[in-house]
């Protein structure tokens, strides 16, 4: 058989590279939005990164060359990068249980009609639980703003504090959404009271979705930050600014950080604001927890959530790792400057 001539080879090299390449981009913006499998089995990971200088305050304007993404401990190409806000696909997850009647739950109210009005952007998609006893997901993905106003205008305060069983739905919810962005954002002044599922099984549950994990808890306790226990756990400065903040060499992770196994309040209880278990639920996940001390601090932190989601980085790396269903870690820097990245911590490989 005849050789082909050099341009008609050339032609047909460019052509099976073109096709290879509108097959991976349908791939990649197929319905549902969780990032795109080669036929290989090679996945791309998503990363949303949260950047801070020293004082707290949000880095803006770096580039792809300025980060550098270790998987495992070993660095990787990032093939894809976004500087500025993506639409985001986002849950909230509203405590109504008999705790919250009152001034908590006009405030939350209040604060998620200005996030959902004035905060969000018009592309972003949004579902609504509402949770006692129960999870109840009263409004579906929508971008219809006054039908989530309604329905969270419904909503009214009773029984106990099913918080896990509720993570554990909004998760996966959060994960099918249509957005590159996605996350949930908890509002909550209670310990779980009433779940079936355990903590560690949500925490798993979250370590295999890109969701972000945000949680706002209102301490009833009526102490002041400086004298409140949980306190001494801020590594940064007051909302907005995200913590943890450590800055950490790249280091290989064989196994998930140990799961906080937090005890469980008496049926009927409100329990209080587990500060440990929020941070157990968000941290992996690249989100963060805030404790607030008055249901009047609720529209600051949840402007603070919405401004930390129109500032982050969107980025992503191919990893040729095998399903072996375990926990790989990733860590996310900035090559120059004093900065503190925020971002999910690993995830499993399934």
């Amino acid at each position: 058989m005849r050789r082909p001539s050099s341009p008609s080879w050339l032609f047909i090299v460019c052509a099976s590279t073109i096709a290879l390449a509108l097959n991976l981009h349908a791939v990649q913006d197929r319905p549902g939005g969780q990032g795109f499998s080669f036929k290989t089995g090679v996945d791309l990971i998503n990363v949303t990164a949260t950047v801070t200088d020293g004082n707290g305050r949000f880095v803006p304007g770096l580039r792809r060359e300025d980060f550098v993404v270790y998987e495992d401990g070993k660095p990787q190409v990032i093939s894809q990068f976004d500087g500025e806000r993506v639409p985001v696909s986002l849950g909230i997850a509203l405590d109504t249980s008999g705790s919250m009647i009152g001034d908590k739950i006009i405030a939350a109210r209040a604060a998620l009609n200005r996030f959902l009005f004035d905060l969000l952007g018009p592309q972003d998609e949004i579902f609504l639980y509402r949770f006692d006893s129960l999870p109840d997901l009263v409004q579906p993905w929508t971008t219809d703003r006054q039908a989530l106003s309604r329905a969270l205008g419904a909503v009214q305060p009773r029984g106990g504090t099913a918080l896990f069983d509720t993570i554990g739905e909004a998760v996966p919810l959060a994960q099918t959404g249509s957005r590159r962005k996605k996350a949930v954002v908890l509002i909550t002044d209670g310990n779980d009271t009433s779940s079936r599922s355990p903590l560690a099984q949500v925490q798993q549950l979250i370590r295999q979705t890109e969701v972000l994990v945000y949680a706002i808890g209102i301490d009833a306790s009526g102490l002041e930050p400086q004298n409140h226990p949980a306190a001494a756990h801020h590594d940064a400065p007051p909302s907005p600014s995200p913590f943890p903040g450590r800055k950490s060499p790249p280091h290989p992770a064989a196994a998930p950080p140990a799961p906080v196994h937090a005890p469980r309040a008496p049926a009927g209880s409100t329990g209080g604001v587990n500060i440990d278990t929020l941070r157990s639920i968000t941290d992996d996940s690249g989100g963060r927890t805030e404790l607030i001390y008055s249901s009047r601090d609720l529209d600051p932190a949840t402007a603070s959530v919405a401004d930390e989601l129109s500032r982050q980085y969107f980025l992503g790396y191919v990893s040729s790792l095998p399903k072996d269903g375990r926990w790989h870690s990733v860590d996310v820097q900035v090559r120059k400057g004093p900065y503190i990245v925020r971002a999910r911590k690993g995830f499993i490989a399934n």
